[in-house]
């Protein structure tokens, strides 16, 4: 019987888990909540929990080296330790995290050893590149282009679910959540680069009308530019990766990062209360608006916006009992303390290619795949579906020699994201595609 090991038992951890008991795989399940992952296990005489903590770097070597294969579902930080150790005993991995600089000058290594490093197996990064390369190269099949590609992404609760003022709630890592709120953005718009500073990210959303939910607002996500070369379509004029919201949570993202209370600086909150500390962070010019907010005044701000930060709490007067510390931690902390996803509510992903295609002849079609799925009340979420399905499916396909390129790879050759994309279908996880459509239907 062929042995993995899963480092990590986190909120996605459980789908795939159960996907490879069920396949007769022996699986072990090492992390730092051994109850968590002996739930996941549910006594099946094939699965085993181990207490195992990532700082523990002699035991890791000792467990890759027992085991066939390794998935990581640590934070992404650890995975080069991991990749290491699986080089070092010549054992595949599997994540679902991105390629980072690290992970990448490991390569030539892995080839050499005769490995394969999955990378960025699970749904953003996964799902959303093994479908968009399908579309892909079905277009340069037929000696067509992309010229404009549009790629937008959500993890959210469904609409019944959605129901605090911000319209989130976290079903997956909640830390992690909040400071994508942070990054930078770049995009291409007809052939112009766009950058988008950190501060501006949330300021200009635009919507999309998704089938069965309504309105969704849009913002950029990260680096767009580098999926030209990653997904081989250097012709491109448009390359735009978003994330899906519903309408009033971008709006108040942007002011609370006007008032800085997503700031990663340090200082001493000693003695202060949860409005003190948004007075101090704001600074002047913002001090009149949130000092009248509780008497009802929202000044120049959006009475919306100014509504949702006062229902999480920040303009309380009451003490917030913390030392040294940074506004980050301390919004974060509240909106996990209110934001998260209840074990009766259901949550949802939502996914979108749009693509402008132009052929030989003249001639040129909108392409349009989208993804709906909804998380189950007595089984999983459906952040935890998608995320984790993909590098099951990996991780068996590795072992049982139906993957024959070594190295460091992500899923977008047709040897990886056909039969992965097949196999997600069966387990009711499909992209419907639409061909032929009218320009009209571009966004």
């Amino acid at each position: 019987m062929q042995k993995i090991l899963i480092l990590g038992a986190g909120l996605v951890a459980k789908p795939i888990v159960q996907y490879l008991l069920k396949k007769n795989y022996s699986v072990t399940v090492a992390s730092n909540t051994p109850d968590r992952a002996e739930h996941m296990i549910n006594k099946h005489p094939n699965g085993s929990s181990f207490f195992w903590e990532a700082v523990d770097e002699n035991t890791l070597d000792r467990l890759v080296a027992e085991h066939d294969l390794t998935v990581s579902l640590l934070p992404y930080v650890f995975h080069v330790m991991v990749a290491k150790r699986c080089l070092n005993h010549r054992k595949n991995m599997v994540t679902t995290s991105y390629v980072k600089p690290e992970m990448r000058t490991l390569d030539e290594e892995a080839k050499k050893s005769g490995i394969l490093l999955l990378n960025e197996i699970g749904l953003d990064p996964g799902i959303d590149h093994m479908s968009a390369m399908r579309i892909i190269d079905h277009i340069h099949q037929k000696e067509g282009a992309v010229l404009e590609f549009y790629s937008i992404c959500g993890a959210l609760p469904a609409p019944e679910a959605a129901n605090n003022p911000f319209r989130y709630k976290f079903s997956w890592s909640p830390k992690g959540v909040v400071m994508a709120g942070n990054n930078d953005a770049v995009f291409l718009k007809h052939g112009h680069i766009i950058t988008i500073p950190s501060k501006d990210l949330f300021k200009d959303p635009f919507a999309i009308d998704f089938p069965e939910i309504g309105l969704l607002e849009v913002y950029p996500n990260r680096d767009s530019l580098v999926y030209k070369e990653l997904y081989g379509i250097p012709e491109t004029q448009t390359m735009f990766r978003g994330t899906f919201r519903y309408k009033g949570c971008c709006e108040t993202m942007d002011l609370m990062k006007s008032l800085n209370l997503l700031s990663y600086d340090n200082f001493d909150m000693t003695g202060m209360t949860y409005l003190d500390m948004v007075k101090k962070t704001s600074g002047d010019s913002q001090q009149s608006a949130v000092g009248s907010l509780p008497a009802g005044q929202a000044g120049q701000q959006s009475s919306y916006a100014m509504d949702a930060i006062k229902w999480l709490g920040l303009f309380d007067d009451a003490p917030m009992n913390r030392g040294i510390n940074c506004s980050f931690e301390v919004t974060s902390d509240k909106m996990i303390e209110k934001m998260t996803l209840e074990n009766n509510e259901r949550d949802m992903v939502v996914l979108q290619h749009t693509f402008l295609a132009a052929y030989p002849d003249g001639s040129k079609e909108v392409i349009r795949s989208r993804m709906l799925d909804f998380g189950t009340l007595s089984t999983d979420t459906s952040i935890a579906r998608t995320v984790a399905l993909p590098a099951a499916i990996g991780a068996e396909m590795i072992l049982n020699g139906k993957i024959f390129v070594k190295g460091v790879h992500i899923p977008v050759i047709p040897e990886i994201y056909n039969p992965v994309l097949d196999q997600l279908e069966t387990l009711n996880i499909r992209m419907v595609e639409e061909y032929g459509l009218p320009l009209s239907e571009n966004i």
